[in-house]
């Protein structure tokens, strides 16, 4: 039986893979998890016996066929639960992680794949990030950062790269949300600020926002 603790780890390491490392360091791990990196070799080692990842002293840890599915597993229950949560409870985006975070350790598969039809089989999370199917697949979506379109280029939002509360938050104030269109007017050499018109408003925006928010040209 796996524990949430290591359910934790297991997906830890999926994401840190997923930034490009072929093999994940247990201090990148242990930055994440705001723990010690010798507490992070134990469990490593611990996933490793147990068949869920492949920890060379040194090298490194990437996950296995097995652990890469429990990983897509908890992922897609997660953004399950957050579409649940804003779509039939009314929260906000900017609430839901912490909740699903909880709720994502829930071992029923009966339970999951009932909230996936009840939801009409959702593709994508209130963030804009995909839901990976049963057989953990994960549709790929053509989008790029605001940050890199070209001066008079029309685009429209389709994710966030950062979904900390206080992101969402600013986003919110500003009236940007996933569906949001809006045109790149202009950008400002010195800081790399841009300006974006929407169909109710022009707003400049920084360059920080700008490299965490997915579009799609239109």
């Amino acid at each position: 039986m796996i524990t949430l603790t290591e359910e934790n780890y297991i997906k830890v390491i999926y994401h840190l893979g997923k930034q490009g490392a072929i093999n994940v360091s247990t201090n990148a791990i242990a930055k994440e998890m705001n723990t010690k990196a010798s507490s992070v070799t134990d469990m490593v080692k611990k996933l490793s016996e147990k068949g869920y990842a492949a920890y060379k002293k040194y090298q490194g840890v990437n996950l296995t066929d097995e652990g890469n599915q429990i990983a897509t597993n908890i992922i897609r229950k997660h953004r399950l639960w957050e579409v649940f949560l804003v779509e039939k409870f009314n929260f906000s985006w900017d609430e839901v992680h912490e909740v699903a975070e909880q709720l994502e350790h829930i071992k029923s598969d009966k339970l999951i794949d009932q909230l996936d039809a009840f939801l009409e089989f959702p593709t994508h999370d209130p963030h804009g990030d995909p839901i990976p199917d049963k057989s953990g697949n994960i549709k790929k979506m053509d989008k790029i950062l605001l940050s890199k379109v070209p001066i008079g280029e029309d685009c429209i939002c389709v994710g966030v790269k950062d979904s900390s509360s206080d992101f969402l938050k600013y986003l919110d104030k500003n009236n940007i949300a996933l569906g949001t269109k809006f045109q790149v007017s202009n950008r400002e050499p010195f800081d790399n600020s841009i300006k974006i018109k929407t169909n109710t408003q022009e707003l400049i925006i920084s360059n920080i926002i700008a490299n965490n928010l997915f579009v799609k040209l239109c």
